[in-house]
């Protein structure tokens, strides 16, 4: 097992895990061992469902049905610019 050292923890980050882990009946360093295991259970589908949650409320329900493709038509201006400020001109032909 690895063992981790966290430094330049808040004095009331310490106390509220105190607290929880005398609620629990555990240590403090069992409960911060269960707090780290779960939030580690599953991380992407639990930051993807909390990001879609975050948009509803956002919108709460009338989402622009443009906005996605205003987003990707002004990226692709924004990289046109980009690709464009760093070229030398061509010559022309003729």
């Amino acid at each position: 097992m690895a063992v981790l050292t966290i430094r330049n923890l808040p004095d009331t980050v310490r106390d509220r895990l105190r607290q929880r882990a005398a609620s629990a009946g555990l240590s403090m360093e069992a409960q911060a061992r269960a707090i780290l295991a779960a939030s580690m259970a599953n991380p992407s589908v639990e930051s993807a469902a909390r990001l879609q949650s975050w948009v509803d409320d956002l919108y709460a329900g009338t989402k622009p049905s443009s906005a996605v493709r205003e987003l990707l038509a002004a990226r692709r201006r924004e990289v046109r610019v980009e690709n464009t400020a760093g070229r030398k001109p061509r010559a022309k032909r003729g």
